[in-house]
């Protein structure tokens, strides 16, 4: 929210230099005035993407003489516009910023040019500087990496230590969700505030993001490696009936209709003794403003049969493989992926602002370690212990991904399973019967992956 509300100051400036440099709005279409060194980027519009536009003219196309014409989309579009282009590979744009969903499904469609060649002769890139976790998050079946990490985070528990000390109660160093369900009993009203925040609010990215790891670690898949669905499971029915149940007694007001935006409103405004989401949220948490500023702890992801939990997300940077512009498309990419991108945003905005959670190097940066000294070892413990995308859980399965099915199919399934899910926390169906509608989905989603 910090980041937002820097960016919107500048966001009339940005806009007047954007379109003196690339010679369009961003829509994509190309400008008479273009030629060889102009790259088309699409990327999903948030606070970071902003950033970077603003500053790309002055930190990158002064350098290199490389134009950068942006398509900034929210999240859903630049995914439609994405699938649609990269499926034509027509070329129209040379970057786009993928997810950790999209990169295991582009890079077996070869919708995406794999980036080995370009890091290894780029050592000022320093690619071992990127956390092992994203680099597996990027790297398709066949061991190639498709895509350079902007920006990562994990998911950690952050809890009220002020209420904690109040009513009496520690937060175990690595709390099981058994644990916090009793916190969160105990701790349930204190100055008003709910026992703990979770997501309720249907989507894919939304409510199932938490409730996957929750899965993941009480046992749970959704598919075994023969692609039967196992919604009906009894480990993947405790984990949802776990859940389910916590947000439904100790958690917000609402929570059937809560997103990611709403508990974080909730938790600045000291509603919530504890919280358990992104950890890419803790810069907002800890922001001038927050009712709750240095009054937190952050400690790692509830586990339950696991060793560790927690989920990994990333928006990297892959080059479309029909791009006539790779060479320049990695240039790009080599910058707006750096170390050096880090320290100019920092020098310029404060460090609090620069992109987290890819780069480890970052973490053991002095000006870092002070912008972001309540939460900065937390973060760098959640990014670089979360749990394994290609084996998340306790049970073999044949996808990829830990809060969410890394196939292409999830993005409708998973919304509507999601759907079932918030039913229940809305008290408008049982958790059985939410699983029974959700099993069938499975089922009849990769009924052609089943011979």
């Amino acid at each position: 929210m910090k980041r937002l509300l820097l960016t919107r100051a500048a966001m009339a400036a940005a806009l007047a230099a954007a379109l003196a440099v690339s010679g369009c709005q961003g829509t994509g279409v190309r400008s008479s005035r273009e030629g060889k060194h102009t790259i088309h980027v699409l990327a999903v519009k948030n606070p970071q993407m902003e950033t970077l536009k603003q500053y790309t003219q002055k930190y990158f196309t002064a350098r290199t003489g490389i134009t950068v014409d942006y398509t900034l989309l929210p999240e859903n579009e630049t995914r439609s516009r994405m699938n649609t282009e990269f499926a034509r590979q027509a070329g129209r744009y040379d970057v786009a910023s993928v997810s950790a969903y999209e990169v295991p499904i582009y890079s077996r469609k070869h919708y995406l040019a794999p980036l080995d060649s370009y890091e290894k002769k780029d050592k000022a890139f320093d690619q071992r500087d990127i956390f092992p976790s994203l680099i597996r998050a990027v790297t398709g079946a066949d061991g190639k990496i498709y895509a350079e990490p902007f920006y990562g985070e994990g998911s950690f528990l952050m809890y009220r230590k002020d209420l904690f000390r109040k009513t009496g109660l520690t937060m175990p160093r690595d709390p099981t969700w058994k644990q916090v369900a009793s916190l969160a009993a105990k701790i349930d009203g204190t100055d008003g505030a709910s026992g703990i925040c979770l997501r309720g609010l249907p989507g894919w990215g939304q409510n199932l993001a938490p409730i996957n790891t929750v899965v993941n670690t009480f046992g749970g898949a959704w598919y075994d490696m023969r692609w039967n669905a196992k919604l009906t499971s009894p480990e993947f029915t405790k984990a949802i009936q776990f859940y389910v149940g916590l947000v439904r007694k100790y958690g917000e007001p609402g929570a059937a209709r809560s997103g990611v935006l709403d508990i974080l409103a909730d938790f600045t405004q000291g509603k919530c003794a504890m919280m358990y989401d992104a950890s890419s949220l803790a810069t907002s948490i800890e922001a001038d403003g927050s009712g709750v500023k240095g009054k937190v702890g952050y400690v790692p992801a509830p586990h339950e049969e696991t060793r560790r939990a927690g989920w990994l997300w990333t928006w990297a940077w892959g080059v479309e493989n029909a791009s006539k512009k790779k060479d320049a498309a990695w240039k790009f990419i080599s910058w707006a992926s750096s170390k050096e991108y880090q320290a100019q945003i920092g020098n310029t905005l404060g460090w609090s602002e620069a992109p987290s959670g890819s780069r480890q190097s970052l973490y053991a940066n002095p000006n870092y370690q002070r912008a972001a000294a309540a939460w900065y070892r937390q973060e760098y413990a959640a990014v670089k212990n979360s749990a394994d995308p290609r084996n998340p859980g306790v049970e073999p399965r044949p996808y990829q991904g830990i809060s969410f099915v890394g196939i292409p199919q999830f993005a409708d399934l998973g919304t509507k399973v999601s759907a079932q899910i918030s039913a229940a926390i809305a008290g408008k169906k049982s958790v059985r019967a939410a699983l029974r509608i959700s099993q069938k989905l499975a089922q009849d989603a990769v009924a052609g992956y089943r011979h």
